[in-house]
């Protein structure tokens, strides 16, 4: 049960096999599970799959935030400390998908690596992981001249 479910009970409506699905999350779920002909790297289709699990994620909790605020409008008692909550969890969703897409763009050009700590998928060149902060270059000392 979400937030706004224990919040405010009938807020979220039932939906239906015949509802319209989030913008942007339907094509992505077909073309992710769509099969193909050509095998596809294992890299590559965990990254797809993530994508469209965050995809997801991004779009039942903009539904969530949107009908929250509905709730809290009619209502008239706005509750700032929990929108800025879920506005930040969902910030934090739409920039991990972002780097998602980000990866998925670059590792059609074979660009990608993992993080040693904690094996979150990284472009090459980057300096820091996205999701721990691991420094991924190795860095030396400069030397001093006498």
């Amino acid at each position: 049960m979400n937030i706004v479910e224990r919040l405010f009970p009938r807020a979220r409506p039932v939906t239906t096999a015949a509802s319209p699905s989030a913008p942007g999350t339907s094509s992505t779920a077909a073309s992710a599970e769509a099969p193909s002909a050509v095998p596809v790297d294992p890299k590559l289709r965990e990254l797809q799959l993530r994508r469209t699990h965050l995809a997801e994620q991004l779009a039942e909790r903009q539904w969530d935030l949107g009908g929250l605020t509905y709730e809290m409008a009619i209502r008239d008692h706005f509750r700032m400390d929990v929108l800025v909550k879920l506005s930040a969890e969902l910030q934090e969703i739409d920039a991990e998908l972002a780097e998602v897409e980000r990866l998925l763009r670059l590792e059609a050009g074979g660009a990608a690596g993992e993080c040693p700590r904690c094996r979150a998928p990284h472009s090459r060149g980057a300096t820091y992981c996205w999701s721990c902060g691991e420094q991924l270059m190795p860095t030396q000392q400069a030397k001093a001249f006498a």
